[in-house]
């Protein structure tokens, strides 16, 4: 994968490459399928694809290790349009895109689409109001723009503080979900799959950064791709006869409204409980439906490992391609998410619906329920006899699996689905390497992100500005590795379910980073008072808000009943949960306990009834606030600064920053 001297064959070989790789995989995934049916068991199967993907990602890996600055930092800005907007779909693909967004619409339906909307509205804010200045002024990271904008360490260290909080926040997610697929593919306690995981994710980063990570996550993304696009074109094809699932969508719809019907005849589904497939508004209120959509387009616009693959094209002109090729290959897996989502939910009912005994209850269930992923009236589904004793004590007296039962974690319904559909072991395994494929390119992004920050911006701009640069590439393979284990180990926990934590990241990124980066290229009075002021407020509003409404519900609930508008009930709801949290006496119970207050306590704790998800909903403005207001009360930016500005702004041109030691192209 290494480039030859002059630089160019391996770029105008690309094509080539990846298309004999693409070639590669299927011959991989059908030699799988042969051996299943020769009988060899499926743990090898899964061995085989989790394995031999990481052997290959941590080829490329190795074979595009560097020991220069500017492929390091930036793939030294040679990455033709095309293929950075597939790296970056990969980067993009996280482990909530690929294993949460299909199960968050199982389970919301409509209310669900917040999360396609947000993260696809995004990239229309990064063409327009971001990447193409960002590319221009040629920084190597988020913070160097910051530092030279407006002018010294203090801009740069406070985002680099905010690039840490959101990206530490999002690759914890990421390793989280490495670990959830090897420990169902691979046989693994959860602990040691997520540090397994974690080795795959530092053979792909460590050792040739951005160039390295850039041609690892296009292979990434074609793993992805046809991994997550395989299962339901077989199920849109078994169903009804076509193979192309967004036709048949509305059939499978149409089927799932039936079905509500007819559980609820037949007493297999609670009326009450049952959230319509296609009904608004179920799960958020408009206003939480749109602020979350809100949030969550401007935490794309703002994440700093998202906004770094822009720094790697040739041209400002590339940049702009780059994210419309980014939306094309993003928009390939979020066009199919609902309806993975609801064929899934379609087989599911479909189970339910024809009474299903709890004698006879399907492999998939314990298969998933062993690792706390699938629950049956209340209690893991271990066993057999372990589902029928947890239902007799609710008084599921019928002995068939009701709706009401059935708890299956948003996490597993992507990697679920093929051994619920019944299809060949092979397909599951394939769809664990896409998850696997999304969770650790995103992974690589993140780790590279916060690395850079802390080796270039930190100890090379801050503390030892005259550190050679093979210093300063192991202080960054250091710090990625120090930031990997501590990430590893708060995943290893399970804070969170994997959409929460990204979504927190994406809030604290659009309160803290979004008001003082496009005011910064867009208005040129933005001055260094404003930034500081408006990355304090912003991001500290944010932290404020999410931390207390996460973490500190009840306390936080007592001072904000009044201002919440929860209704009575709700509120006497939490009253009574709380007083059983306070009465429970041991541990089990008192964790019972707390998970049903703290459940309550999200309904009614918080301003105006917010979701904590949405927490960039108060600290974009008080961000944007601090900006301009700083920026009014005190003395305007230099005309230096200004002209600056201008140039940016300017698609020709030399590049506004220039690394000393790395020769880049100028335009």
């Amino acid at each position: 994968m290494a480039e030859a001297k002059s630089g160019g064959d391996f770029i105008s070989n690309l094509g080539k490459i990846y298309t004999y790789y693409t070639g590669g995989f299927f011959g991989f995934v059908v030699f799988l399928g042969i051996l299943e049916q020769l009988g060899v068991p499926n743990k090898f199967i899964g061995y085989g694809f989790v394995f031999l993907t990481i052997a290959v990602y941590a080829l490329i890996g190795v074979l595009s290790r560097t020991s220069e600055v500017g492929e390091y930092y930036v793939a030294g800005r040679k990455v033709p349009a095309f293929y950075n907007g597939m790296a970056t779909g990969a980067d993009w693909m996280s482990g909530a895109s690929f294993v949460g967004m299909a199960g968050t619409l199982f389970l919301l339906g409509y209310d669900g689409l917040a999360f396609v909307l947000g993260w696809t509205g995004g990239y229309v804010l990064v063409a327009i109001l971001i990447a193409p200045f960002l590319r221009k002024f040629g920084a190597f990271t988020v913070p160097d723009f910051f530092a030279e904008r407006y002018g010294g360490n203090m801009a740069r260290t406070l985002a680099v503080i905010v690039l840490i909080s959101c990206s530490f926040t999002y690759v914890v997610a990421q390793i989280y979900a490495t670990g959830l697929i090897a420990s169902r593919f691979l046989d693994m306690d959860f602990t040691v799959a997520v540090y397994a995981g974690l080795f795959g994710i530092l053979l792909c980063s460590m050792l040739g950064g951005m160039k390295a990570v850039t041609w690892t996550q296009v292979a990434q993304y074609i793993v992805l791709i046809v991994a997550y696009l395989l299962p339901v074109v077989i199920l849109s094809a078994k169903k009804f006869g076509i193979p192309v699932p967004q036709l048949t969508y509305g059939q499978a719809i149409a089927e799932i409204t039936a079905l509500e019907s007819s559980m609820i005849q037949k007493g297999l589904a609670a009326a009450a409980t049952l959230k319509p497939h296609i009904k608004p508004f179920t799960t958020y209120d408009p206003l939480n439906y749109f602020a979350l959509i809100l949030c969550l387009m401007i935490g794309t616009a703002s994440l700093p490992h998202i906004l770094m693959r822009y720094f790697t094209t040739p041209s400002v002109r590339d940049a702009r391609s780059s994210v419309a090729w980014s939306l094309f290959f993003i928009f390939l897996l979020y066009f199919t998410a609902p309806a993975y989502a609801a064929f899934s939910k379609l087989e599911v009912y479909s189970l339910i619906n024809k009474g299903t005994a709890l004698a006879d209850l399907p492999q998939w269930i314990y298969t998933y329920g062993k690792i706390g992923l699938v629950k049956i009236c209340g209690a893991d589904a271990v066993t057999t006899q372990g589902v029928i004793d947890a239902c007799g004590k609710i008084a599921n007296q019928g002995g068939m699996l009701r709706l009401q039962d059935l708890s299956i974690n948003t996490d597993v319904i992507v990697l679920s689905t093929p051994e619920i559909a019944g299809m060949p072991y092979v397909i599951a395994g394939l769809v664990a390497a896409g998850g696997l494929a999304a969770a650790l390119s995103t992974a690589d992004g993140l780790l590279l992100a916060i690395a850079n920050a802390l080796s270039h911006d930190v100890y090379y701009k801050m503390i030892n500005p005259n550190a050679p640069t093979k210093t300063r590439l192991i202080a960054s393979r250091v710090v990625l590795l120090f930031v990997a284990v501590i990430a590893a180990y708060v995943a290893s926990t399970k804070p969170a379910d994997i959409l929460s934590m990204v979504a927190w990241a994406f809030s604290l990124a659009a309160a803290g980073i979004f008001p003082a980066l496009t005011l910064g290229v867009w208005w040129k009075r933005a001055n260094t008072t404003g930034a500081l002021l408006g990355m304090v407020l912003g991001w500290g509003v944010c932290v404020y808000y999410l931390v207390g409404t996460r973490y500190y519900a009840v306390s936080f609930n007592d001072m904000w009943a009044g201002i919440s508008g929860a209704a009575p009930a709700a509120q006497a709801k939490f009253v009574e949960l709380k007083a059983a949290w306070a009465a429970a006496a041991d541990g089990a119970a008192k964790t019972a306990a707390w998970v049903a207050l703290d459940k309550q306590a999200q309904a009614v704790a918080g301003w105006f009834g917010v979701k904590n998800i949405s927490a960039a909903l108060f600290g974009m403005p008080f961000g944007f606030l601090g900006v301009i207001v700083g920026s009014l009360l005190t003395k305007a930016p230099s005309k230096e600064v200004q002209d600056m500005v201008d140039a940016t702004r300017r698609p020709a041109g030399a590049l506004i920053m220039r690394d000393k030691d790395a020769i880049l192209p100028s335009h």
